[in-house]
């Protein structure tokens, strides 16, 4: 016994695509940028140093003295000794005096002699150092600086362009070569 069978012969279809790419094309032009910013203002205040330097206690030590100064030390001086040998002078008519007539005469003179001329004593030898230590005198006022600064902001400005954009849409479009197509035979 023969069966009938059942062919299917199909056709598949066949299209043609034409493709249109899209195209995008983005543009943008740089930002304006205009950044500036003004100096700094710096301010600087100073107070000069002073040094002050005494040295009229060291000048006096070595002997140089102002002449006003000199001039009233040495009639001091002048005066004291005139003063000292005024009291010698009248202590030796004194003594000459008191012994005159009791026969002394000549021994009175030669005694007043020997203490006037007598050899000298010399005195306590020692060391001084001339001038004498913190006769110069130093006094320093420091300086004083004050630094004021003002800072500036930068001052920043910018523009912004906006992108351009071109755009094209693609299109696809399709064309049928071949129908689809489906067949059935019964065979037999």
């Amino acid at each position: 016994m023969r069966f009938p069978q059942i062919q299917i012969s199909t056709t598949d279809i066949q299209m043609d695509y034409t493709i249109t790419k899209p195209f995008q094309r983005i543009q943008q032009r740089r930002a304006e940028l205009n950044i500036s910013q003004p100096a700094a203002t710096v301010e600087i205040n100073t107070t000069n140093a002073k040094l002050d330097i005494n040295m009229d206690q060291m000048w006096r030590d070595l002997g140089s003295k102002p002449v006003g100064e000199l001039i009233k030390e040495y009639a001091q001086r002048g005066r004291q000794e005139m003063l000292k040998g005024m009291s010698r002078r009248m202590g030796e008519g004194r003594q000459i005096m008191m012994s005159a007539g009791k026969g002394q005469g000549r021994a009175t003179i030669q005694n007043i002699s020997k203490q006037n001329h007598g050899p000298e004593r010399p005195g306590p030898y020692n060391i001084k150092f001339i001038p004498s230590i913190g006769s110069v005198k130093v006094n320093i006022t420091p300086g004083k600086t004050d630094i004021n600064i003002e800072r500036n902001a930068p001052k920043v400005d910018v523009t912004v362009n906006k992108p351009q954009i071109d755009f094209t849409y693609g299109k696809v479009n399709s064309k049928m070569i071949v129908r689809p197509d489906v067949q059935i035979d019964v065979i037999g």
